[in-house]
């Protein structure tokens, strides 16, 4: 297929430009460029929410104006970018793309865009409805696409913001933008019911071991590691685990070490949506202010924020129910009550003893907590991630949109940010723990406030005390962040969501 000449291609942008300056006036502000577009039928006529990433893409200048030579620069770099994708969908080389060729570029690239979808989408770039796109349809189409690094994803997420305006500008809601907020809601969700039914035992074992205060089982284990008994040591720092799966099996089978689930797996939707969500948006918002047009290229800096962010957003939202579940794993001792009876009469004496405020105990220490470790999880996590995909693709030649990380990548990376950032913040998470557990049958000890409970808890049980219950918390922690992030991009991938 030969390309245009040089000056073909500029006669053809100029010719453009003429056409889309209807006021003679040698640029375009946002309403010329909108007039510019109806008068050429444009799809994005009607779509201020994109014109204006449109106007600002374009105008290098920063001056609120497009100029003719910024014009012709954005269409040349544009005119390149999508030869080159077009290029790789044409695969049989004959300069027109098919039906089959686009539903195969779209599968490869995770889209779900089967039956009607794919018919439509193919039928808005084929203007002359010959039943294949020609490279002058799919230029037409995509020329003033804002996006820097154009791919498959991208182009399909511009088509859908072109086909969702009415005339009178505002952006309708489909029933595919809506599956696809649906489906992130529903990924999350489904990513940390799985994580968290796993691995409910584990949380069990640390929140026993959390609860409980004694001191000379401590005293035993340091002395035989003093003494160079090494064998011994092992032996004894293991007994306290051994003894809490005894007395959690006494208290009620098996079903006691999933005491509390339900609890979680009623919060984890919310807190899942909330979390990802406020990521999402955060990110957003700090590429604007760092001026960048793609979310993926922010700074580090930013991406930990944002992860931060997120991580406060869906503490504070499910906090309560975080309170109560802590309660109910403390308060399920051998002969007492059990389900429903439990979780009512746990409510009632907290409302009794304190009203709202009973269901916020430690909240300020919650989230000084979550915000390292959820920084430390989610920015790691994607750190990660990108390093991986940007190495893959330049290492196989392609855009870095079309790579994916295997599962077993991502349950590596997910291992590595979820240990390390619950390892450094698992202090405050056993003082806000303790806060919340105090009074109950597990833990009866209580405190005035978050000084009173560090002292008491360094003081009795020194600095060990601070890190009681780690190892079962990181044997929870690793596989329930890894198969949360495992079924989270499974999830994506199965509805066709992109990112």
């Amino acid at each position: 297929m030969d390309r245009e000449s040089q000056l073909a291609r500029d006669a053809r942008v100029l010719k453009l430009w003429q056409t889309l300056d209807t006021r003679k006036e040698g640029h375009l502000d946002l309403e010329g460029l909108r007039q510019g577009l109806k008068r050429i039928d444009h799809p994005l006529k009607d779509a201020d929410h994109v014109l204006q990433d449109i106007l600002e893409a374009i105008d290098t200048s920063k001056d609120g104006l497009i100029q003719f030579e910024e014009f012709k620069e954005f269409i040349n770099a544009a005119d390149k970018e999508l030869w080159q994708i077009f290029h790789s969908v044409d695969l049989d080389s004959n300069g027109k793309i098919d039906k089959a060729e686009l539903r195969q570029a779209l599968d490869k690239a995770g889209i779900d865009a089967h039956g009607d979808r794919l018919e439509e989408f193919f039928e808005f770039m084929d203007k002359n409805r010959d039943g294949v796109v020609s490279y002058e349809e799919w230029r037409d189409f995509l020329m003033f696409m804002p996006n820097s690094e154009a791919s498959i994803h991208t182009i399909y997420s511009y088509y859908l913001s072109t086909v969702n305006v009415n005339p009178e500008g505002d952006a309708l809601l489909s029933n595919e933008i809506n599956l696809q907020g649906l489906g992130y809601f529903l990924a999350g969700g489904l990513a940390g019911t799985v994580s968290r039914t796993v691995t409910a035992p584990f949380d069990r074992i640390k929140v026993y071991l959390i609860a409980q205060t004694d001191v000379p089982k401590v005293v035993k284990v340091l002395g035989t590691a003093v003494k160079g008994e090494a064998a011994a040591a092992t032996k004894a720092a293991a007994r306290p685990i051994e003894e809490c799966i005894r007395a959690l099996w006494r208290a009620g089978g098996i079903r006691s070490f999933f005491a509390g689930n339900g609890l979680n797996i009623v919060k984890v939707l919310p807190e899942s949506a909330i979390k990802f969500g406020s990521f999402e948006t955060t990110k957003r918002a700090l590429a604007k202010l760092e001026g960048v047009e793609d979310v993926r290229d922010i700074s580090s800096t930013s991406r930990f924020l944002a992860g931060g962010v997120g991580g406060v957003a869906s503490q504070f939202s499910i906090y309560p129910i975080d309170t109560v579940k802590f309660r109910l794993q403390c308060e399920l001792v051998e002969g007492g009550l059990r389900g429903n009876h439990l979780l009512a009469n746990i409510v009632r004496n907290m409302w009794k003893s304190g009203g709202v405020s009973a269901f916020y105990r430690g909240l300020p220490l919650g989230l000084i907590g979550v915000f390292p470790y959820s920084a430390i999880d989610l920015g790691t996590f994607e750190l990660l991630k990108r390093a991986y995909t940007k190495h893959k693709a330049k290492r196989l030649g392609c855009p870095e949109q079309e790579v994916q990380a295997g599962p077993f990548v991502v349950l590596g990376i997910g291992a590595t940010s979820g240990s390390v950032g619950a390892s450094v913040v698992y202090p405050l998470n056993l003082l806000r723990t303790r806060l919340q557990a105090q009074g109950t049958a597990a833990h009866p000890q209580t405190y005035t406030g978050l000084k009173d409970c560090f002292t008491k808890t360094y003081h009795i049980e020194g600095v060990r005390g601070l890190f009681k219950g780690l190892s079962p918390n990181l044997l929870k922690v690793v596989p329930s962040v890894s198969i949360s992030y495992l079924v989270y991009e499974w999830s994506k991938n199965l509805m066709g969501l992109s990112g």
